[in-house]
């Protein structure tokens, strides 16, 4: 059975030939010209030797003559012109005359060397091999062959004219021209198979290093854009570097450029020096949550990771550690759960719609049949109620669609103080509640841009949250309204509960998460998204009221247009106020839970 590859990308983005055809020849070319310039070289030196024996036999008078050392003269002369004046033939081209200037003249300056001075002790035939070596590794085979060949006739001809000369032959003169030419040939095809697998070698290389650098380019393109922090720290916890989204977060727009920092450099940091010096210790990746503080800006949580490469040589191993902004990964787990929401939303509704439409349609009949005051409040009551269940879950099918962060300005100002008084006065009938509860009305000319039904909601969630947590005691629960500047009301629902987890406070207002089994998560969710739909702010905070500590959930909002005049601001935070059921008016604005726009509070939770 033919083996199935699911895959047809090479394992590699780079193959070792991705190069392209013309970087690779010019890679070539410049390695060629380097070998050829090599072999000139060697050529110069070569005749610099020949000229000096020529001088020193000419002046020793031992078989020199004047015009053998002109002829070396005239060798120097031409090998240093082309040195200088000439450029390479191009590899693997023919014969052309270029290589019959320079093979050429070599043959033929070492065959009348060695044929004018045979009588001498000097053997010149050694020196064809640097023809032969030109011709084999520079050119095409057919060029180190020819040259092979042309030096072994020109050694059985010089064996040729020594026998005539002295009138008998020489055998052994000709077995030793057959076998240094069969030399000759050997060492053309073997220098040419070399030359041409080191060309392979080396072409192949250049390919991996163009491939490499490509890589290499990529990969930085990559980590440049990466929203990931990524550093690579060394085992001094020097910064050998850092992409953008590390430099932002670690200094912002402050980190120098090209620098090496250490890490534990800034106390803020300290917490990813630990983790990076254990992670090098145990030799395992780590994980862990920290948070950055900074100077002119506020802080930020990140979690980091790290990651070891493995060691190189005497320099050791890396460490690359991982910033993400929790933030941003909590955006995240937040969009997901809102796509799910979404999802489960559409199935809910179309389940309630159904038998609410029928609950709907059995009141109107009848309140139709009956006749009765009493009957008529009940009927009337379930209607009130049947709207309200299905505008709940119009609002849940909203809350799962995206939202302008504000109102559209159709909204009409809504006295706080009188709407607060009514949804309190039906939640605690609702609730049996009526000594649990106090209520602090302080904004009675406060108007705000909020639709009554979402206030109500809002109003219902915190109090049914505050009830779960209080203890139960007489006025364990307070809502207070009062100005909060020149341009905000502040809405505040105080319980007598213990704190929350930290747990519980990172994820506060977040869909789908609660402390409790039978809580669908949503309530605090859906007062957070109703409250920035109208430009409002919600938060939380531990405080203390009537020397008792508690939970505050508090809510600012805007002014509606014109109103700003109307509402009293309250004095300056920071003063003790009694919000007991019995307490005296004339102390009603000395309190702890102070204005967060005054006294330096966030406006929005951290936690």
């Amino acid at each position: 059975m033919a083996r199935h590859d699911s895959s047809s990308f090479a394992p590699s983005w780079y193959s070792a030939h991705d190069s392209s055809g013309a970087q690779a020849h010019d890679q070539r070319t410049r390695a060629f010209e380097r070998l050829w310039r090599a072999f000139m070289r060697a050529r110069v030196f070569v005749a610099l030797v020949l000229l000096a024996l020529q001088l020193f036999l000419l002046l020793s008078t031992q078989g020199s003559t004047v015009w053998l050392t002109a002829l070396a003269s005239t060798y120097l002369l031409a090998t240093v012109a082309v040195l200088l004046m000439w450029k390479p033939a191009e590899h693997g081209r023919a014969p052309t005359v270029q290589w019959l200037v320079t093979i050429g003249l070599d043959v033929a300056v070492v065959a009348l060397l060695q044929h004018f001075q045979s009588g001498s002790s000097i053997n010149f035939t050694p020196l064809f091999a640097l023809p032969v070596l030109t011709g084999a590794i520079l050119g095409p085979m057919v060029l180190g062959l020819g040259t092979a060949a042309g030096v072994t006739l020109l050694l059985l001809a010089e064996a040729a004219v020594d026998a005539s000369g002295l009138g008998q032959l020489d055998t052994a003169r000709f077995l030793q021209a057959g076998l240094a030419g069969t030399g000759f040939f050997l060492v053309a095809v073997l220098a040419h198979q070399l030359a041409l697998r080191l060309a392979r070698e080396e072409a192949v290389s250049a390919s991996s290093q163009a491939a490499a650098r490509a890589q290499a380019a990529v990969n930085e393109v990559v980590i440049e854009s990466l929203g990931v922090g990524v550093l690579v720290i060394d085992t001094h916890g020097v910064v050998r570097n850092a992409n953008p989204a590390a430099r932002g977060m670690l200094m912002g727009e402050n980190y120098p450029e090209g620098a090496r920092l250490l890490l534990s450099a800034r106390p803020s940091w300290s917490h990813l020096a630990a983790l990076v010096e254990e992670s090098f210790a145990i030799d395992a990746a780590l994980e862990t949550e920290t948070t950055i503080e900074h100077g002119n800006r506020p802080s930020q949580r990140l979690h980091a990771r790290t990651k070891l490469t493995p060691a190189v040589g005497e320099r050791g191993s890396l460490c690359v550690l991982f910033l993400e902004d929790l933030r941003e990964v909590e955006a995240r787990v937040r969009t997901e759960k809102l796509a799910s929401m979404g999802r489960m939303s559409a199935a809910v509704a179309h389940e309630i719609r159904n038998p609410l439409s029928a609950i709907t349609q059995a009141n109107a009949l009848l309140d139709e049949e009956v006749r009765e005051p009493g009957q008529k409040r009940l009927t009337k009551m379930i209607d009130q109620n049947a709207q309200r269940l299905s505008r709940i879950v119009d609002d849940i099918l909203n809350i799962a669609r995206p939202q302008p962060s504000r109102a559209d300005g159709h909204v009409p100002p809504l006295p706080l103080d009188s709407m607060v008084r009514q949804v309190t006065a039906e939640w605690m009938r609702q609730n049996s509640v009526t000594q649990t509860l106090g209520v602090h009305l302080h904004a009675s000319q406060g108007l705000v841009a909020f639709d009554p039904e979402h206030l109500r909601r809002l109003l219902v969630n915190l109090l049914d949250n505050a009830l779960r947590h209080a203890s139960g005691k007489p006025a364990s629960i307070r809502i207070v309204t009062q100005p909060s500047g020149s341009e905000h009301l502040r809405l505040s629902i105080w319980s007598d509960g213990g704190p929350l987890e930290a747990s519980v406070l990172k994820h506060l207002f977040e869909p789908f998460f609660s402390s409790e089994s039978r809580s669908s998560g949503l309530g605090l969710y859906i007062c957070r998204e109703l409250c920035e739909r109208y430009g409002a702010q919600i938060a939380y905070q531990r405080a203390r009221l009537d020397q008792r500590e508690g939970n505050e959930f508090y809510v600012l909002m805007p002014l509606a247009t014109g109103a700003a005049a109307t509402a009293t601001p309250a004095r300056a935070g920071g003063q003790q106020l009694s919000l007991s059921p019995a307490s005296n008016p004339a102390h009603d604005h000395e309190h702890t839970i102070v204005d967060p726009l005054r006294s330096g509070h966030p406006p929005l939770a951290t936690g």
